[in-house]
């Protein structure tokens, strides 16, 4: 038996959820934030056989897509400006972070 968790932006986190539904995959969804653009994460914990670690983990990957998005850098005050005004970048988000532990005992009551 492992547990899988899964991070994954927010905008991937119902279509991940209908998914796991329909594969019978039992998930205790967490509402985070975290990231240095301080988004919404949605952290799923899965207790899974072992022989559907697979499964689940292609269906995170299939679900949880990185994309570019635009954000203003943080102004630091403490420094002269030189004419240097924040202008937005492009940095990419999104995807997922997951971890597969093993898990000694399980228990549902």
């Amino acid at each position: 038996m492992k547990l899988i968790i899964a991070i994954v932006q927010d905008k991937d986190s119902n279509r991940l959820s209908s998914q796991f539904i329909e594969a019978n995959v039992r998930a205790t969804k967490l509402s985070t934030t975290g990231g240095f653009l301080r988004s919404g994460n949605t952290t799923f914990m899965i207790g899974i056989d072992d022989d559907r670690v697979d499964e689940v983990l292609a269906m995170i990957k299939e679900t949880s897509h990185a994309r570019e998005q635009f954000m203003t850098p943080p102004v630091n005050l403490d420094v002269t400006m030189d004419g240097a005004a924040a202008y937005p970048v492009e940095v990419q988000v999104g995807g997922a972070t997951v971890f597969v532990l093993p898990i000694e005992q399980f228990y549902q009551f």
